[in-house]
């Protein structure tokens, strides 16, 4: 018989994006308790080289360890193409990204096979959605393309603004021509961008969340590994930030629809 744990699960991104994959895991395990860590001295992640991005991402589970977390979750698809194989070898406990469970899901509600990923420039660089969904389904066909202007537009509240649809339009318009059934947005700031960008690629194309599939396998490995928390006290969540406490508040206002609790900051070392 399953144990269970009540240590907290830990999720780091390299500002706010992340928050997202946390709501899907609250939403879904509603009896967990997170720690959240935004290094918000140095996001964006997406703009930096490799060698840095794993380094900014061993520093992040280490604030996490700190907690006693029992799984880190990397909410951010930046440090999951460079960094979670690495995370995986030199940590002991479970490390989850976004994009393997982005992948499979794409490829299970794909009808022809046909998928488009956007994401940032680095983790469109990386290469990783297309070699993960290539590994899956050698018959896939992969269209990438960087996005680098959405995420400024999310974190200014511009959700459904008219200068938004027309970036996205203008996005967006080669995957019309690659016939893709199916987008993942490869980015966790980008679902707070689905009605515009479902209007713009029409109703035939199926939109796959990452941050949502992110938190399925969350609950699938505490599951398994018998690591569910079984208290019946009311959980406790914590928000960290490597800088700005009171502007993550606020842009998390946008994201999330509701205040946070208290944010505090904390250094890395």
């Amino acid at each position: 018989m399953p144990q269970g744990s009540d240590r907290a699960v830990g999720v780091f991104d390299s500002g706010i994006g992340g928050l997202t994959v946390a709501q899907e895991i609250t939403r879904l395990l509603p009896e967990e308790q997170i720690v959240y860590f935004g290094d918000t001295a140095r996001v964006p992640y997406g703009t930096k080289s490799k060698e840095s991005v794993i380094r900014f991402s061993r520093d992040d589970a280490n604030v996490l360890l700190r907690y006693n977390v029992k799984v880190i979750v990397i909410a951010c698809n930046t440090a999951t193409s460079w960094a979670l194989g690495v995370l995986r070898k030199e940590y002991k406990i479970p490390v989850i990204g976004v994009i393997e469970p982005g992948a499979r899901r794409a490829l299970e509600v794909s009808r022809k096979r046909r998928i488009g990923v956007i994401a940032t420039p680095s983790t469109i660089n990386s290469g990783k959605y297309a070699k993960t969904i290539m590994s899956l389904a050698k018959d896939a066909f992969v269209a990438s393309r960087p996005c680098p202007l959405f995420v400024p537009l999310v974190e200014e509240g511009w959700l459904d603004h008219k200068v938004t649809e027309a970036v996205a339009r203008e996005y967006l318009s080669p995957f019309k021509e690659e016939d893709i059934d199916t987008l993942i947005l490869g980015c966790t700031h980008y679902p707070l961008l689905k009605p515009v960008l479902q209007k713009v690629m029409g109703p035939g194309v199926m939109l796959v969340d990452s941050a949502a599939e992110t938190a399925r396998e969350v609950k699938r490995l505490l599951t398994v590994e018998g690591l569910l928390r079984l208290s019946r006290k009311a959980p406790r969540h914590e928000f960290l930030v490597s800088d700005e406490p009171e502007h993550f508040r606020v842009i998390a206002k946008r994201f999330l629809g509701h205040d946070l609790p208290h944010v505090r900051r904390i250094d890395h070392v």
